[in-house]
C-alpha cells in the first residue's frame, strides 16, 4: 500500500469540485507540498459532485453568492467544460410572478442579462412545455451546465503538473492532532502527515472531520431527490448533452433539465430528510455511491404528478421510463450560506464546506487567496465560519434551521423574513416586560429583539399620515407602521431600546493599546473615558467591520459591535493580538445594554442619578460609570439614532431593575419602549449612518463611503498604506443618499423599496461605477422625520451630484429619485445639533 508524504504545507481533504479547485488555486499562488486525500477513488470519489445535476443559474438575491457563481462560470468556460443552454424560471402563480419581477431587480443590480417572458416565448424554446400551466417566466440566456468531474480532474492535474501536489485517493482521515490549539498532524489510513494546516472540503463529511480536531462545521447532509427518465423522443432528436433550456418550475419546487436523450427531474418539495455524517454508508456498503441513497418513491410521487402537468407530452409517454432515481445528499447550513475560512476554535483548521457546484471554483479561488494573502478578492464575509455563536454550532440548532430551510430553496423568501425554529435561545433580562408590552420579536445571534411594540399602536392616531403606512402586502410584510410612530415619538420625546444583543469584548493587558492601535483606523491613544467609533480595515483598505471602542483604563479597551457579525470581530481581534501583553475576553453574556435617546433623555437620566449629565458635564463621545440607585452603570454618550442620549451598560442580572427604573422615571416624560426597527433602520437611514454588510464591505474604501477623517494617525495600522493610497486617488464610486420623489405605481398603489433594487439614469440606462458594479440600493427605509423614503446607493462619481434626478427600479416599475446627499452629511439634523444638545 502506497503511503502519504510525511509532511505537507497543507492537507486538503476532499477531491470533489471544491477540493480540486482549492489545490489548483493554491498551486497557482505558489504553494508547494500540498497533499490531497479522499476516501474514494478518482476521478469520481463518491461525493455530491458526482451526482449533482450540474446546472448553473447565475442570478441570486445574494451579491456574494452571485459573485462566486460568476467567477466559477468564468473558470468553467476557461476549462472548456461549460455548455450554455439558457434557462427559464417559470411561474404558475401571481405571487411567483411578483418574485420573478424581484429577481429581475437582482439581475439588473448584479449586471446579468435577463428578461421576463410570456408563456408563448417559453414554448418557442421548450416546445414540449404546456403554456397553459404557467403565467410567465424569468429568462437568463447565460444559464448552462458544467462537467464538474472533468473540471475538477483538470484542476487537480494542473497542480500535479506543477509539482506542487501529491494526491492520495482511497485514503481516509482517521484522526487529527492538535497541540496548544494548533493543528500539528493528520492521521490517515496510509500514514501520518505532519502539517499545521488542514483544509476540509469534503462536503457532507466535513463535520465529522472537523470533530476530530475538536471543532465544528455546522452543516447537515440533506436529501435532494432526483430521477432521470427516458428515452425521450423529443430529446433524442437533438445532438449533445443539452440543447433545450433548463426549466425551474418554481412554484412546485422542481426542475427539469435535458441530459442527452433523458430528462432529469429534481425536487425540493418533499419533507426535509436529514442525515448525520456518521450515518453515511461506506463506499463498500453503498449500492451506488455513499451520497446516492435509496430512493423513497412516496416523497417524489406528488412532484412527478406536477412535472407531468408542466411537460405532459414528454412525461406522459408510456415509453418514457424511470432509469435512475436517488435520494442524493447535499450540505445544508443553518443560515443557508457556505462555511468558509479558518475555524475560530482551532488554528490551522480551514473550511470550504456547503458549497454547490455552481460556486465551487469561485470558492476555491477565494479560500486559496484568503490562506495566501489574508483576504480574498471577492468579499465572502457572509460565509465566514467565525460568524456562528456557540448555540448555532450545536446539532439541535443545525437540524432545526435546516429542516425549516430546505423547502425555502425555491421558496419566496422575504428580505425581512424571520426564522421560526429554535427560537427563545437568548432572552434579555427585560424580555418578560417587553412581551407584556406586545413586543414583536426578531432574532439575531439567537437573541430575541423587539422590532416594534404593539403597546405603541395608539401612536398611529397621534401621528396620522406621518407614519407613512404601506398598503402593499409585500412591502409591509415583517414591518409595521408602529415602527415609524415609535421613531417620531422618540424624536419628540424619548425612547428606550433593548440592545442586549451587542457583542462585547475587552482587550486588556500592558500591550492592549498597541493591540487596538494596530487594528483600528482611528486614534486609540485617547484619554480614559473616550468613546471612539472606528472602521476596522483589512490590508487592502476595505472594511472588515465598524464598531465602537471605549477606553476604560490605561490597559483596558471595551469593544462593542453587532450580533450578526460580532463573533467574526472577536476572531479578527484575537488573531491579531501581540504574542504577549494583551488578552481578549468575550463579555457578551455578562453585560446588557439599554439605549436611552430623545430630547428628554437627559431629563429622565438626571432624575435617577446625581452625576452631572449636562452637555458640558458629560460630553458626547465619552463614557464613565455613574450610580443609578444602587446600580453602577457604565454610561456611554453615543448615538446610532442621531439624537441626544446614552448607551447604558449593567451586568446582565441588573438589566431588569435598570429598565424598570428608567420606565418609571420616564413616565411623566412620555418615554416609550422603541424597537430595533427604529434603531437599525429609520433612525440610522435618515442620519446616513453606514451599516456593515450593507454599505460597508471589503470592496469599498473609507473614501468611497464618505468616512474619511481629516488626518491619518501616525501609528501603523492594518490597511494604512492602502488607505493612504485611496486618499490620493479619485474615488471609483460614491455612496449617496437618495429620496424617492413619487411612490405611485402603475396600479395607483404606492410602493416602498426594501433594498437591493437597481438605480438607473433618468432615461432608464444602467449606471456602472469604476469597480464595474451597477448601481443598486444598499439600504432602504422610511425617514419619518423627513416624510420621505430614503435609499442609500453607490453611484458613479459623475452621477453623485446633489439634486441629480435618477430612477429606482422596483418590481419592474420605475420610480423617480433625487440625490440628496453625496457624503456623510445627514438628511436629518445635518449639523448634528440634536446629538449635542
Amino acid at each position: 500500500m502506497a503511503s502519504v508524504p510525511a509532511q505537507a504545507s497543507v492537507v486538503v481533504v476532499g477531491a470533489g469540485i471544491v477540493g480540486n479547485s482549492l489545490v489548483h488555486h493554491l498551486a497557482e499562488l505558489g504553494w508547494t507540498d500540498i497533499v490531497q486525500v479522499d476516501k474514494g477513488p478518482l476521478p469520481n470519489p463518491g461525493g455530491s459532485t458526482g451526482h449533482a445535476s450540474n446546472f448553473i443559474f447565475p442570478v441570486d438575491h445574494s451579491r456574494e453568492i452571485t459573485d462566486l457563481t460568476l467567477d466559477s462560470v468564468r473558470q468553467y468556460k476557461e476549462l472548456g467544460v461549460f455548455t450554455e443552454s439558457g434557462g427559464f424560471e417559470v411561474a404558475r402563480t401571481e405571487e411567483r410572478m411578483e418574485e420573478l419581477r424581484r429577481r429581475m431587480a437582482s439581475a439588473r443590480a448584479w449586471g446579468i442579462e435577463s428578461s421576463l417572458v410570456t408563456p408563448a416565448e417559453v414554448v418557442e424554446k421548450v416546445p414540449f412545455l404546456d403554456p397553459e400551466v404557467i403565467l410567465g417566466a424569468f429568462w437568463t440566456p447565460t444559464v448552462g451546465v458544467v462537467d464538474s468531474v472533468r473540471a475538477g480532474t483538470m484542476m487537480r492535474e494542473s497542480a500535479e503538473a506543477k509539482g506542487a501536489l501529491t494526491v492520495s485517493p482511497n485514503t481516509e482521515v482517521t484522526g487529527i492532532d492538535v497541540e496548544d490549539g494548533q493543528i500539528v498532524a493528520v492521521h490517515t489510513t496510509k500514514g501520518e502527515i505532519a502539517t499545521n494546516r488542514i483544509l476540509i472540503a469534503c462536503g457532507v463529511w466535513s463535520p465529522r472531520i472537523a470533530a476530530m480536531a475538536g471543532a465544528a462545521i455546522p452543516l447537515t447532509p440533506a436529501v435532494h431527490q432526483m430521477i432521470s427518465v427516458g428515452p425521450v423522443p423529443q430529446l433524442a432528436e437533438r445532438p449533445g448533452e443539452i440543447s433545450y433550456p433548463i426549466v425551474r418550475d418554481m412554484d412546485t419546487f422542481c426542475y427539469e433539465r435535458q441530459h442527452g436523450s433523458d430528462m432529469e427531474i429534481g425536487s425540493y418539495a418533499h419533507r426535509p430528510i436529514l442525515h448525520d455524517p456518521d450515518e453515511i454508508p461506506s463506499i463498500e456498503a453503498a449500492k451506488l455511491s455513499p451520497t446516492e441513497m435509496p430512493f423513497t418513491d412516496e416523497d417524489f410521487d406528488p412532484q412527478l404528478e406536477q412535472a407531468v402537468e408542466l411537460m405532459p407530452e414528454v412525461l406522459s409517454n408510456p415509453d418514457v421510463e424511470i432509469r435512475y432515481a436517488i435520494n442524493g445528499l447535499l450540505s445544508l447550513t443553518p443560515d443557508g450560506a457556505p462555511i468558509l475560512g479558518e475555524s475560530p476554535q482551532v488554528k490551522g483548521l480551514w473550511s470550504a464546506a456547503a458549497v454547490w457546484v455552481k460556486e465551487g471554483p469561485g470558492v476555491g479561488r477565494a479560500v486559496a487567496e484568503w490562506m495566501t494573502n489574508g483576504l480574498p478578492e471577492i468579499d465572502v464575509q457572509g460565509a465566514d465560519i467565525a460568524r456562528f455563536h456557540s448555540h448555532q454550532r450545536t446539532r439541535a440548532h443545525v437540524k432545526a434551521r435546516t429542516s425549516e430551510a430546505f423547502n425555502k430553496t425555491y421558496g419566496i423568501v422575504h428580505p425581512g423574513e424571520q426564522w421560526s425554529s429554535d427560537r427563545d435561545v437568548r432572552r434579555s433580562p427585560m424580555w418578560l416586560r417587553e412581551a407584556d408590552l406586545g413586543a414583536v420579536f426578531f432574532e439575531a445571534g439567537g437573541w430575541e429583539r423587539p422590532q416594534w411594540f404593539e403597546s405603541n399602536a395608539g401612536l398611529l392616531e397621534e401621528f396620522g399620515d406621518a407614519v407613512m403606512d404601506r398598503s402593499n402586502e409585500w412591502d409591509s410584510r415583517w414591518w409595521s407602521p408602529i415602527i415609524n410612530a415609535e421613531h417620531l415619538a422618540m424624536r419628540q420625546r424619548a425612547g428606550l431600546v433593548d440592545l442586549s444583543s451587542f457583542v462585547i469584548f475587552d482587550v486588556f493587558g500592558p500591550a492592549a493599546l498597541d493591540a487596538v492601535q494596530a487594528i483600528a483606523l482611528a486614534q486609540m491613544d485617547v484619554a480614559v473615558g473616550r468613546v471612539v467609533y472606528t472602521p476596522i480595515l483589512d490590508e487592502s483598505g476595505g472594511f472588515r467591520s465598524d464598531l465602537t471602542i471605549m477606553r476604560l483604563a490605561h490597559d483596558r479597551f471595551r469593544v462593542v459591535t453587532g450580533a450578526a457579525h460580532g463573533m467574526v470581530d472577536v476572531k479578527w481581534f484575537a488573531d491579531r493580538l501581540p504574542d504577549t501583553g494583551a488578552q481578549i475576553a468575550d463579555l457578551t453574556s455578562s453585560w446588557t445594554t439599554i439605549g436611552l435617546w430623545g430630547p428628554r433623555a437627559r431629563d429622565i437620566l438626571g432624575e435617577l442619578t446625581s452625576a452631572d449629565v449636562s452637555h458640558e458635564g458629560f460630553k458626547f463621545g465619552t463614557a464613565r460609570t455613574i450610580e443609578i440607585g444602587s446600580l453602577e452603570v457604565l454610561a456611554s454618550r453615543i448615538s446610532y439614532v442621531g439624537d441626544l442620549g446614552w448607551e447604558l451598560y449593567v451586568p446582565m442580572e441588573s438589566g431588569l431593575k435598570l429598565w424598570d427604573m428608567l420606565m418609571e422615571a420616564g413616565h411623566e416624560h412620555d418615554l416609550i419602549p422603541v424597537g430595533l426597527g427604529v434603531y437599525g433602520t429609520t433612525g440610522r437611514i435618515e442620519k446616513g449612518y453606514r451599516a456593515f454588510g450593507a454599505e460597508l464591505d471589503s470592496e469599498r474604501s473609507v473614501i468611497e463611503v464618505g468616512m474619511a477623517r481629516p488626518k491619518v494617525k501616525s501609528q501603523d495600522f492594518i490597511g494604512k498604506s492602502a488607505h493612504l493610497r485611496h486618499r490620493e486617488e479619485e474615488p471609483k464610486t460614491v455612496l449617496c443618499s437618495l429620496t424617492v420623489d413619487d411612490h405611485t405605481s402603475a396600479s395607483g398603489e404606492k410602493r416602498y423599496m426594501l433594498g437591493a433594487e437597481p438605480i438607473v439614469s433618468a432615461d432608464g440606462q444602467p449606471l456602472v461605477d469604476g469597480h464595474g458594479r451597477p448601481a443598486y440600493v444598499t439600504s432602504a427605509g422610511s425617514a419619518p422625520s423627513l416624510g420621505k423614503h430614503v435609499l442609500m446607493a453607490f453611484l458613479p462619481p459623475a452621477e453623485a451630484v446633489l439634486g441629480n434626478r435618477l430612477q429606482v427600479v422596483y418590481m419592474e416599475e420605475f420610480y423617480p429619485v433625487t440625490v440628496a446627499s453625496i457624503d456623510s452629511t445627514p438628511l436629518f439634523d445635518p449639523d448634528n445639533e440634536c446629538i449635542r444638545r
